[in-house]
């Protein structure tokens, strides 16, 4: 290569892409390439995408559109439309890809919406992505890279040659993701990842840890280990029906790490949490007091209908059974309304649970039908005033609930790890002179404080002292 060319990534969607977009990046450095910092900066522009809900796919259509103008040059010798501009001629030297689940789901058809992108990468297909950007720079276009069906694992044993490069690039110093386990087999009717990202497959254990001693050793303090479900993990491999799940065991080894300050993992279905989970949460030092159990609704009608499997029931039990063994961890949440056929009384259901509970958090969402999905076949009867209304509703709760937990910790002396430079003081602390930085707690809470930017990275106790936009503020003790 002549000259280093530069890549940016758009991601979209949840934290298994941010970490695909980790991975891409580290494969480009390998290639030679550099990390641009904008949209104008780059030679090559990818969008890692997410296809779970339509809202998301809109914006990758929008945002998608208006790069053509990157794409297209003013020229004398092109000609004239109507307005007496140039007509646009291709300028082959911006490469544009559209990866990720939206990559799978939509394949070439992609090229008919958007004529301007060169190549479309499934996520089972991201260690393609240099040798596509290859072939687009020999002169190639509209290359398709969708056929895996599931992410080639050997690609990620070991750390050295070219398992190395997923690996030379990461968004944080301090806080990383590692993925366990990649696609889903619990077919919610909901839901397309099982299409998009294939069925569950397991990282084996030795490979895990052996990433984490990696990260730990260039200074990262604290891990996140993804997977759809966690609770299924399988050290072996593949999550064959009927075999018994290694996710504690993982959490022990990972544990035991020396350096490695704390532990974050998400997420967890309800229908594979178990007392063996939550007494790991308790009791290994390591493991945060935050645990993400989607619940998705309350009335158990709606959730036969998702295919959960479970009753609201069983989730109002698993929720006894945690605050009863770690009464200190905070319980997060997803919520869907407006599913298929959801009436007043259905919602009501989810309302009162929520209320009952009281989340420390939720992402709460309307539903929309997604291609592939099994209710996608069933007719989306919820009006959107309704969908909305309900939606709103629940946010306003759950804002509520928030505050009652949040203030709570007014007073309180808490652990936190430092992340990073604040981006703005709190206004009770706010002093041009000072230094402020982001922190996180045990439970997840995120915290501002002035601090010495020394501490990015340590451990240290704040004692909380208000509250501002669901953040706490407090002073270092």
């Amino acid at each position: 290569m002549d000259k280093l060319k530069r890549v940016y990534i758009k991601t979209f969607g949840c934290q298994m892409n941010e970490r695909d977009s980790e991975i891409i990046y580290s494969l480009m450095i390998r290639k030679g390439y550099v990390p641009a910092q904008s949209y104008e900066d780059a030679d090559i522009i990818i969008f890692n995408t997410c296809a779970v809900r339509k809202h998301a796919e809109d914006r990758v259509w929008g945002k998608l559109s208006e790069l053509k103008r990157l794409k297209v040059k003013e020229s004398s010798k092109c000609p004239a439309n109507k307005a007496g501009l140039a007509q646009d001629m291709p300028d082959r030297d911006i490469i544009i890809g559209l990866a990720g689940c939206m990559g799978k789901a939509y394949g070439k058809d992609v090229f008919k919406r958007l004529e301007h992108v060169d190549f479309v990468c499934g996520p089972s297909n991201i260690y393609d992505i240099p040798a596509l950007v290859e072939k687009v720079s020999s002169g190639k276009r509209h290359i398709c890279s969708v056929s895996k069906e599931s992410r080639p694992l050997d690609r990620e044993k070991g750390l050295k040659g070219s398992a190395e490069s997923l690996y030379l690039y990461r968004e944080n110093n301090v806080s990383s993701f590692v993925n366990i386990s990649y696609g889903c087999n619990n077919f919610c009717s909901y839901c397309i990842v099982p299409y998009v990202r294939g069925r569950e497959v397991s990282r084996p254990r030795g490979c895990v840890i052996e990433e984490i001693k990696y990260l730990v050793d260039r200074g990262i303090k604290e891990v996140t280990l993804l997977g759809q479900n966690v609770n299924s993990y399988k050290s072996s491999g593949r999550a064959l029906l009927g075999g018994k799940n290694d996710f504690v065991k993982l959490l022990q080894s990972v544990n035991r790490i020396s350096g490695l300050e704390r532990i974050r993992f998400m997420t967890s279905h309800p229908k594979d949490a178990n007392l063996e989970l939550f007494k790991a949460i308790a009791g290994l030092d390591k493991v945060c007091q935050h645990l993400h159990l989607p619940l998705q609704s309350g009335s158990d009608r709606i959730l036969k209908l998702m295919n959960r499997g479970y009753s609201s029931k069983h989730y109002q039990k698993l929720v006894d059974d945690m605050r009863k063994i770690a009464p200190e961890c905070a319980i997060t949440t997803d919520i869907i309304v407006g599913f298929p056929s959801e009436t007043e009384e259905d919602f009501g259901h989810t309302r009162d649970i929520m209320d009952r509970i009281g989340f420390d958090g939720a992402f709460i969402f309307k539903y929309s039908p997604r291609p592939f999905a099994e209710s996608f076949k069933m007719q989306d009867d919820v009006s959107e005033d309704a969908k909305r209304r309900r939606n709103q509703d629940l946010l306003n709760l759950q804002a509520r609930k928030m505050r009652e937990n949040i203030v709570g910790f007014i007073g309180n002396v808490e652990s936190v790890l430092g992340l990073s430079p604040a981006k703005r003081p709190p206004d009770s602390l706010a002093c041009a002179q000072d230094y402020y930085i982001k922190a996180r707690t045990m439970k997840n809470y995120q915290i501002v404080c002035k601090a010495d930017k020394s501490l990015i990275g340590k451990i240290f106790d704040v004692k909380i002292t208000g509250v501002q936009d669901n953040t706490l503020v407090g002073n270092i003790v």
